[in-house]
């Protein structure tokens, strides 16, 4: 498989989930991973993986997002492993914390349901997608925190922080997913990053249908532009188009192992 592979989007989200699929074929697609927000919606996408074939691979993750986890009980660990047993599901998440939506009154909330979704992970062998919005001190704390316990993998997708937090998750063994947000004019600190971070730790996702990138900024994204950002980050890194996506794609098999 040398198609480039969309790490991180929500096909739940899509109003067209078919004639996305066929978009993404066009812009050489090989697979992508729909995230899950809501671990009550697990369902959701696992049966989602029904789109997968041998041409494109449909994977999926289960977990809740920090911006819900006052709309559910709090996750067990055993619930979270149970749910991740599906052939199709290849990592646990988007888990993470969110400051810019979460108050204060919620934080503590966001971060035991942070710290079970790292247990979930290290005893399911699977990785984590975190999610960081303006937390980044905090996400690096926990992180620090739980690996002391026991190493488990994970990468911080959406990439929106600073160099400080990416050079701790390269150091605890993580990895950095790059979305529209790189073509961005105003996002040069995330360009530094992509060009600072070691190659083998990078990967690309749209996040569709959120953040579509430059030239389709503006639109409804959708996982087909994942193109763009991998573009993108060719000409940061100085690489050819196939190089990069050639290197994206081994990274993601690297990192989600069950993705077979």
């Amino acid at each position: 498989m040398t198609g480039l592979i969309d790490t991180h989007c929500h096909l739940d989200r899509l109003d067209d989930v078919p004639a996305a699929l066929a978009l993404a074929k066009e812009h050489g697609l090989s697979g992508m991973t729909t995230i899950g927000t809501r671990l009550s919606r697990a369902q959701t996408q696992i049966d989602l993986t029904r789109f997968d074939t041998p041409e494109l691979r449909i994977w999926c993750a289960i977990g809740t997002h920090p911006d819900h986890v006052g709309e559910e009980e709090p996750p067990l660990v055993e619930t979270i492993i149970d749910l991740a047993e599906p052939e199709g599901v290849i990592g646990i998440g988007e888990s993470g914390l969110d400051y810019l939506h979460g108050a204060p009154p919620v934080r503590e909330a966001q971060a035991q349901s942070f710290r079970v979704h790292i247990d979930a992970a290290r005893r399911a062998g699977l990785p984590l997608v975190i999610h960081a919005r303006e937390a980044d001190d905090d996400v690096a704390s926990i992180l620090r925190d739980e690996h002391e316990k026991g190493a488990f993998p994970f990468l911080l997708h959406c990439f929106a922080s600073g160099m400080d937090l990416a050079r701790t998750a390269v150091e605890l063994g993580g990895y950095i997913s790059f979305s529209g947000l790189l073509t961005f004019p105003k996002c040069e600190t995330i360009r530094e990053v992509a060009r600072a971070m070691p190659a083998e730790r990078l990967l690309v996702e749209t996040d569709s249908p959120f953040l579509a990138p430059v030239p389709r900024r503006g639109k409804p994204n959708t996982p087909g532009y994942v193109a763009y950002t991998a573009a993108r980050l060719a000409q940061e890194r100085g690489l050819e188009n196939e190089a990069v996506n050639a290197l994206t794609t081994r990274n993601f098999h690297a990192l989600f192992r069950r993705a077979a």
